[in-house]
């Protein structure tokens, strides 16, 4: 349980450095949008990234290519779906969210808050985050794809033109 080999130490170090090299190029080739959390598909491609070079690193039974080679198959999944989500609405509607109106010119859309389980409380937190210290300084709250919420004020312009809104 607290013992280590040389072999294990050596395998560990540099395993994990060239996993990392190998992880950063792979990066660099795929570009930004491969690490970004626009949506929950960014999200679980992040997560997995984690998950890959944490498992190449200590299990001692995956070797460095089977780790680089997973790495491959996450950005490529990642190209693939953005790829395609470029290219056809349907694909998009299927595998993104929209954004969603929780909150509107002193309405709490009730019924949105359910469905995304989202609390008014974690509302005000959000607006208290903004430096905001009032409802009345407040246009709309919105859950964006990525699950943050977007505060806008009320200055704000078009913004919303492309939030759904509650039948509420």
């Amino acid at each position: 349980m607290f013992e280590i080999t040389m072999q294990s130490f050596k395998q560990i170090i540099l395993g994990g450095i060239l996993a990392y090299i190998a992880l950063v190029i792979l990066l660099r080739i795929s570009k930004k949008r491969t690490l970004s959390k626009l949506n929950m598909f960014d999200f679980i491609i992040t997560i997995a990234f984690g998950s890959a070079i944490s498992s190449v690193i200590l299990n001692t039974s995956i070797s460095l290519i089977e780790g680089i080679l997973g790495f491959a198959i996450l950005v490529f999944a990642q190209f693939a779906v953005t790829f395609l989500s470029y290219r056809s609405d349907k694909f998009t509607n299927l595998v993104k969210a929209n954004p969603k109106l929780l909150y509107s010119e002193g309405t709490y859309y009730r019924e949105a808050m359910k469905s995304e389980r989202v609390l008014e409380v974690e509302i005000l937190q959000a607006i208290r985050k903004q430096g905001i210290g009032t409802m009345s300084e407040v246009k709309a709250v919105v859950l964006e794809t990525d699950g943050s919420l977007s505060i806008i004020k009320k200055q704000a312009g078009d913004a919303l033109s492309n939030v759904e809104k509650p039948s509420d």
